[in-house]
């Protein structure tokens, strides 16, 4: 069984920082990529930032130059550093992690952490 905790959302001042950590854990052989998603009241799901197991990362152009992602391979935990936060950052963020689950197995699956509720208000 395969579980992925993220936490660090909160309430935060525009202009504010929070940081994110989302840790998966279980029956793993290896983990590839690892991101952050995140949805808004009424709007789809969309892709804040991915990284990938050797450093790559993509980001959404609403992000790009406030947002940090990084991972830390040996803990299997990925972190999103959020700075210069807007109302419209505004979501709840659901970690993600697209990893294999036993070497012969050479399928990729997705997990979902349970998401953490963001607010950017004054």
């Amino acid at each position: 069984q395969v579980q992925l905790v993220d936490s660090g959302g909160g309430l935060v001042q525009p202009g504010g920082s929070l940081r994110l950590s989302c840790a998966a854990s279980g029956s793993i052989f290896s983990i590839n990529a690892m991101g952050w998603y995140r949805q808004a009241p009424g709007k789809q799901r969309e892709l804040v930032a991915t990284i990938t197991s050797g450093g790559s990362t993509n980001y959404a152009d609403s992000v790009k130059g406030r947002f940090t992602i990084s991972r830390d391979n040996a803990k299997n935990t990925v972190y999103l550093q959020m700075n210069s936060l807007k109302p419209e950052d505004t979501a709840v963020y659901y970690c993600n992690a697209r990893l294999r689950l036993r070497v012969w197995d050479l399928n990729e699956y997705n997990y979902w952490g349970q998401g953490t509720q963001v607010t950017v208000s004054s």
